[in-house]
């Protein structure tokens, strides 16, 4: 499973993830953040798409967008 969408990809997986899940980001940030404490990115992925039933590609997304917001929050750029 590849984390490297296109970012116009990673825009439209984005957009559609309430409609496509049934939850927003902020829910899926929050189960990121509740879960297992995975190094990798790759690992978060693939157990959020095992445990919350959705495709690799948008757990991929979720997990993409979760790391952007954590490193905004931080400071990093």
């Amino acid at each position: 499973m590849s984390l490297n969408h296109s970012p116009e990809m990673q825009t439209k997986l984005i957009a559609r993830v309430p409609a496509i899940t049934g939850r927003e980001l902020p829910e899926w940030f929050q189960a990121i953040d509740n879960g297992p404490s995975f190094l990798r990115c790759d690992e978060r992925a693939h157990w959020l798409a095992e445990e919350h039933g959705i495709t690799h590609g948008y757990a991929a997304a979720i997990v993409l967008e979760h790391e952007r917001h954590r490193r905004n929050r931080m400071g990093f750029i």
